[in-house]
């Protein structure tokens, strides 16, 4: 026996009683299906199977169904987090995620951006820092007319929607746990300078001194650069002055961990000797010993979001609207693991000098 016909969408409006332009439209996720219509077309679709043809779509929809997802960014981390939290969401709504990595500072950077959206065509970019911040990108996505949605931004664009959580309140956040418990000398590892974040969060430590009217010891204030190296120098550097910090606040979780790397050779007890918080909740920050205390920085939860902007963003990149592009600021978590005790508390696991 010859393998039976698969299911067209012929035979998918004619089960479901509805036009081939309806199937067409619930399938291309368009709005202006009711949603019975919309359930029954669905159940329709998985009961005989169907799977639409992804070119024949895209001449339907005049869709690529490729969203790209352009970074810069030593922390692996965090590109890591995005691009998790964009694929699983891309999958969901029937689209196909392209990463590209591009050097913030390339002197052919609106090329590369061009010959990227002329070979994929894709219905539009999600930029992360400092590549949303970049005005060449921005120009270059602008004349290709490929909607884009930044994430962290540095500033909420009047042309582009964006998602962000609020950089500054966090940090202040963890700065006052810190404080809490009795520290002083808190130290803190800025993040790279050229993304605006550090600078936030370098904000929100300053705030949280400012309102405990804690001086700003400049010894204290260490410039990293979200990697684990920067964050092992910075520690010795702290470490080794007569007074050291009794506790370290690293503007990254990649920092905290190399923190933590450097206080362990050096015969540190943590949290005893010295307190350590990052930033970001990586899973890294929960399988070290001790597990940091950190914040969550909700990055699948911004990818997401990022991409239902996009998904939902009008087929024709350049044509007016009046809608103001949408902002979001999503909310973060403190997470407080063993990293942190209050000032002088005994510590048993003090590990041996290398």
């Amino acid at each position: 026996m010859p393998p039976p016909k698969p299911a067209t969408i012929i035979d998918v409006a004619r089960e479901a009683g509805v036009s081939i332009k309806t199937v067409s439209r619930v399938l291309n996720q368009e709005p202006g299906v009711h949603t019975e219509t919309r359930e029954q077309v669905l159940k329709v679709v998985a009961d005989l199977k169907y799977r639409p043809k992804q070119s024949a779509r895209s001449l339907a929809g005049g869709r690529s169904f490729l969203i790209g997802l352009l970074y810069y960014d030593p922390s692996a981390a965090f590109v890591g987090g995005v691009q998790q939290g964009a694929t699983l969401r891309c999958r969901e709504a029937g689209y196909h995620l392209v990463v590209e990595s591009l050097h913030n500072d390339a002197p052919d950077l609106p090329m590369q951006v061009d010959r990227m959206v002329s070979a994929l065509r894709p219905d539009g970019m999600i930029l992360t820092p400092p590549l949303c911040d970049n005005p060449q990108v921005l120009s270059a996505l602008r004349d290709s007319q490929t909607p884009c949605v930044l994430i962290s931004p540095a500033a909420d664009n009047p042309d582009h929607p964006s998602v962000r959580m609020d950089d500054i309140h966090a940090a202040e956040e963890i700065t006052n746990l810190l404080i809490s418990l009795g520290h002083t000398r808190i130290a803190i590892i800025k993040g790279a300078k050229e993304q605006v974040a550090s600078k936030r969060r370098y904000q929100g430590y300053l705030a949280a001194l400012k309102s405990h009217r804690i001086a700003l010891d400049k010894d204290l204030v260490v410039q990293g650069d979200f990697t684990f190296d920067t964050g092992v120098e910075a520690a010795y550097q702290l470490l080794s002055r007569r007074q050291r910090p009794t506790a370290v606040f690293a503007s990254n979780d990649e920092m905290a961990l190399g923190v933590l790397a450097a206080a362990q050779r050096l015969g540190l007890a943590v949290p005893g000797d010295l307190s350590i918080a990052g930033f970001d909740d990586t899973p890294a920050a929960a399988r070290v010993w001790p597990p940091l205390t950190t914040v969550r920085q909700p990055m699948d939860d911004m990818a997401r979001a990022a991409v239902d902007l996009l998904v939902g963003a009008p087929r024709d990149a350049g044509a007016a609207t009046e809608a103001a592009p949408i902002h979001r600021v999503l909310p973060h978590e403190l997470i407080v693991r063993d990293s942190t005790a209050a000032l002088g508390a005994k510590n048993t696991a003090r590990p041996k000098r290398a």
